[in-house]
C-alpha cells in the first residue's frame, strides 16, 4: 500500500514541467489553492512567488538551486522508473479533483503519457488545462451544463460503452475503441449527459469550460475503483 503525500477534503492543482501560463496558475488556484509539483514543475510555482506544499517525483527535473532553497519537508523522492513523475502524483494524493497545469502543449510523448496515467489512476479524479483546452477521463456518469455550440470531443483510450445526450449527434448506446470508433468534433446543444462503462474515455472540451467541469467533477458522485 502505498502512503499518501498530500490528503485534502478540496481539490489541488499539481504542475508539471511543460509550459505554465501565469493566467492559468492563477485560474487554477481559484478553484484548487493547495499546490503541488511534479518534479521541475516546481520552478512555475517558485517563479509565481509561492512554494508548493509538496514536490513529487525523482527529481531529475529539479534544479540544484530550487532544491536547495525549498524546505527539505516538502521534497518527496521517489527513485523508481516504472511510472512518470505525474503518475507518481497521482498515486500518491488523496483528493477530490487535481488540477493538472504543465501536463499538455508540450512534448507529444509526455502529454500521452499523462493521457495514460488519467486512465491508469482513474480512481483519482483529474482534469488538465491546457491554453486551449481541457481533458479529463470520463467518470461512470456525468452532467455538464455547457453553452450551445460547444465543441465537444470524445477519444477512446481503450473498449468502452458511451451512451450520451445533449449533444448535436447524440446517441443512445455507441462502442468507442481506438482504431474503431472515436468521437471528435461533436457540438453540445445544451447541457449535455455522459455515461461510460470503463475508465477509458477522455472528454476534450475549449479551455473557457475549466470552471464548469471543475464544479462537475466535484460535485457528482460515482467513481473509478482503485486498481489492484
Amino acid at each position: 500500500m502505498i502512503a499518501k503525500i498530500v490528503c485534502k477534503l478540496e481539490p489541488i492543482t499539481l504542475v508539471g514541467g511543460a509550459a505554465v501560463e501565469s493566467q492559468q496558475l492563477e485560474r487554477a488556484i481559484v478553484e484548487a489553492p493547495t499546490l503541488v509539483a511534479a518534479d521541475g514543475g516546481a520552478a512555475h510555482i517558485m517563479h509565481a512567488g509561492k512554494v508548493p506544499d509538496a514536490v513529487i517525483g525523482d527529481m531529475d527535473s529539479l534544479s540544484g538551486n530550487l532544491k536547495a532553497i525549498l524546505p527539505k519537508t516538502v521534497i518527496h523522492q521517489i527513485e523508481e522508473q516504472d511510472s512518470t513523475d505525474f503518475e507518481k502524483c497521482l498515486l500518491r494524493i488523496e483528493s477530490p479533483l487535481i488540477v493538472g497545469l504543465g501536463f499538455l502543449g508540450g512534448r507529444l510523448d509526455h502529454q500521452l503519457a499523462a493521457f495514460h496515467g488519467l486512465m491508469q489512476f482513474a480512481d483519482q479524479r483529474c482534469v488538465l488545462l491546457g491554453s486551449q483546452e481541457v481533458v479529463f477521463l470520463c467518470p461512470p456518469q456525468l452532467e455538464l451544463n455547457l453553452s450551445a455550440g460547444t465543441p465537444v470531443s470524445l477519444f477512446p483510450l481503450g473498449p468502452v460503452n458511451v451512451q450520451a445526450s445533449g449533444l448535436q449527434w447524440s446517441f443512445n448506446s455507441l462502442d468507442f475503441a481506438p482504431g474503431e470508433k472515436i468521437g471528435t468534433s461533436n457540438v453540445a446543444d445544451g447541457a449535455i449527459s455522459l455515461k461510460t462503462n470503463a475508465p477509458a474515455l477522455l472528454c476534450i472540451l475549449p479551455a473557457e469550460c475549466f470552471e464548469t467541469v471543475v464544479k462537475a467533477l466535484v460535485a457528482q458522485p460515482g467513481s473509478w475503483p482503485a486498481r489492484g
